[in-house]
């Protein structure tokens, strides 16, 4: 198997210098998926890894502290971008990245548009009984009537797209999202 080190001084430096850009621009970008530059430029690393690396082997390229290649390992793990891997006689955690770039971001957004359905899902519910509740308190006002009818069809409606957000989250869920968009175009 070819490796980095069989690669002359110049011919390393290249593709370092290649590699730095990329692992650059992966970290400019992870403020998308709610990270720091420095998540990013993990990611980066284990994108660019040729093996499975432990935390001490992170933070000694990245010249880092345990401490916070753990905190940015473990986020890159709640985010299912980057997964422990077992490796017969090795103590040390060893981590990676997810090799499907498609299933990551179909992950990623996912959990985030999920969360974000779920918490205005509620909003929407509680408000909505609030003021059939405030209306009923108050069945002899027409010009309460009228705004609070104005504002819970605007609630059903935003209702509809939040069901419609859930059908297409479970379309990523599933990835049944690739039989509308192909991860590789035809």
């Amino acid at each position: 198997m070819a490796t980095f080190a069989q690669l002359t001084e110049y011919q390393q430096n290249m593709v370092e210098k290649a590699r730095n850009r990329v692992i650059e621009a992966i970290g400019q970008n992870m403020d998308l998926y709610g990270m720091t530059h420095s998540t990013g430029h993990l990611y980066g690393l284990l994108f660019f890894s040729d093996h499975p690396m432990t935390l001490d082997e992170m933070g000694k390229e990245m010249e880092m502290s345990k401490t916070s290649m753990s905190t940015g390992v473990r986020t890159l793990v709640d985010m299912k971008m980057v997964h422990k891997v077992w490796e017969k006689g090795k103590r040390k955690d060893l981590y990676e990245v997810e090799a499907d770039w498609y299933q990551t971001f179909a992950d990623y957004f996912s959990l985030e548009w999920r969360k974000a359905v779920e918490m205005n899902l509620l909003a929407i519910r509680r408000s909505m009984r609030e003021l059939e509740g405030l209306m009923n308190e108050h069945l002899d006002d027409d010009t309460l009537a009228v705004i609070v009818r104005r504002d819970l069809t605007k609630m059903h409606e935003a209702e509809a797209y939040y069901h419609w957000l859930e059908r297409l989250i479970e379309t990523f869920e599933t990835g049944q999202i690739f039989d509308f968009v192909p991860k590789t175009a035809e």
